[in-house]
């Protein structure tokens, strides 16, 4: 195992992980490629092709305002929420693109970015096609990349040299999404289930703990738990918006926002939620819902693994902080735990909706908060496991079928049934003693197969399941 938790947990922006901060970082990473290469004041054109799943949903997703961006040089994790408007309306209505956020050249949309919705590249459904020209209309740089979920970014050579649907295996940089080269061999590189329950039994850690020794080889251990703590607090600046922000999500849905309304219930009848022993699960399904609307609202979002699955954790750890109380240790402790499981399915799987469906989104995130959850609340490492494994079990066959290739019917509501699953599946592992007849390495395996066997309508493409049984408006 050498992918670092901390890139299960990147700050970027929604509605989409795969369709949003991918490709964004895809453009960013192909300008970088111009300028290393000298080639930038050459640039007279580029031409951006989506394919498969980018085509079939990108418009619902935003991915052409994440390409546009990205070719201006800007990133997920640093750009200027207030100021990408004014970006697309110059882009849009003078047709002139900064190009790296300087070198202007002339870009016309229906002309420039172009979606193949019939077409597929080979190596992944989220494929794309970056040509830049000179003057002559020569080409200068060709280049494709596949945004396979959580924001990572593959090239071609690095999609043809592992299975891209078991994910990369291999450390990858949190910024551009690019695998990188692991330092040093981790001190428990653990790739399964079955290799984490052993190497806690040998070492006597926790699998926070063994986590922590593995990233302290990537960075200082200070420096990783400072950045979880930024990522929590992250989450939870999230939540906040989200439970204050009233008003309508865009897109033709006309979804109303419903997690300020529930807040405003919530903590103005406070005698009502005191005889009403499930209240808490108001709070939980509050809290993923306030994130999943902003997301869908294109605000800024940790994805966990994954943008349209980003409410889950959140919720969890919030349900973790409020209700049981904790502090910052556990919280680290619970974001470590949680990445460790998030690598598993990464490795041996996918986190993608649109290679697996929504068991690789909301599924994932649901494994990763139950298990992450029983740690924090004092679970032995085959009771983590087994925590992880119900949390994916009972999301098996989890289809991926945004109404309008919008990330908010079903996917906001989603996220808060995931949230009370993974809070159900961390009691149920910690009532038993660990022992069980599914493992998390064989619930894992089915997950995938269960992908490979899913119609690919019912994979982020808005061409089955309630995509086309619902009216959108």
């Amino acid at each position: 195992m050498s992918i670092s938790v901390l890139d299960l947990f990147t700050i970027g922006i929604g509605p989409s992980s795969s369709h949003t901060v991918g490709p964004m970082r895809a453009a960013r990473r192909f300008v970088d490629t111009l300028r290393q290469r000298g080639l930038l004041d050459q640039v007279a054109r580029v031409e951006v092709r989506l394919y498969g799943s980018l085509a079939l949903t990108g418009l619902g997703h935003g991915t052409d305002k994440a390409v546009l961006l990205g070719l201006e040089g800007q990133t997920p994790e640093d750009v200027d929420l207030a100021s990408v408007p004014a970006s697309l309306e110059r882009i849009r209505s003078r047709h002139i693109l900064r190009l790296d956020g300087a070198s202007e050249i002339a870009f016309d949309e229906p002309r420039d970015l172009l979606w193949r919705k019939a077409e597929s590249l080979p190596a992944h459904p989220n494929g794309m096609r970056f040509v830049a020209r000179n003057a002559a209309g020569e080409p200068l740089l060709d280049a494709v990349y596949y945004s396979v979920g959580g924001g990572f970014v593959l090239d071609e050579t690095e999609a043809s040299e592992a299975s891209v649907l078991a994910g990369p295996s291999r450390q990858t940089d949190r910024d551009s999404g690019r695998p990188a080269v692991t330092p040093a061999p981790l001190s428990f590189g653990f790739c399964s289930g079955a290799e984490m329950l052993l190497m806690a039994g040998q070492s006597r850690l926790s699998v926070s703990e063994m986590m922590l020794r593995n990233e302290s080889i990537l960075r200082p251990e200070q420096q990783t738990r400072e950045r979880l703590l930024c990522v929590w607090r992250a989450m939870a600046d999230c939540v906040d918006r989200g439970c204050r922000t009233d008003g309508t999500l865009p897109g033709k849905l006309a979804v109303t926002r419903r997690a300020p309304r529930l807040y405003r219930e919530l903590t103005e009848h406070p005698e009502t939620n005191l005889r009403d022993p499930l209240a808490v699960l108001d709070w939980v399904s509050m809290w993923a819902m306030a994130v999943n609307e902003e997301n869908a609202a294109g605000g800024r979002v940790v994805t966990a693994p994954t943008n349209g699955a980003a409410g889950i954790i959140p919720a969890v750890l919030h349900y973790l902080v409020r209700v049981r109380g904790t502090d910052d240790d556990h919280i680290v402790r619970f974001l470590l735990t949680a990445g460790a499981i998030g690598i598993l399915y990464k490795l041996n799987a996918s986190i993608s909706g649109a290679e697996v469906g929504c068991q690789g989104e909301v599924g994932v995130a649901c494994s990763m908060a139950a298990g992450a959850l029983a740690e924090a609340l004092g679970g032995t490492v085959p009771q983590v496991e087994n925590a992880a494994e119900i949390g994916m079990e009972h999301n098996l066959g989890l289809t991926c079928d945004p109404i309008g290739g919008l990330v908010q019917v079903p996917c906001i509501e989603r996220n808060a049934m995931g949230a009370i699953k993974a809070i159900n599946a961390a009691r149920l592992a910690l009532a038993g003693d660990g022992t069980h007849r599914v493992s998390l390495d064989r619930v894992i395996a089915t997950m995938r197969q269960t992908g490979a066997d899913m119609s690919s309508k019912y994979k982020e493409t808005a061409r089955g399941g309630l995509a086309v049984n619902v009216i959108e408006c």
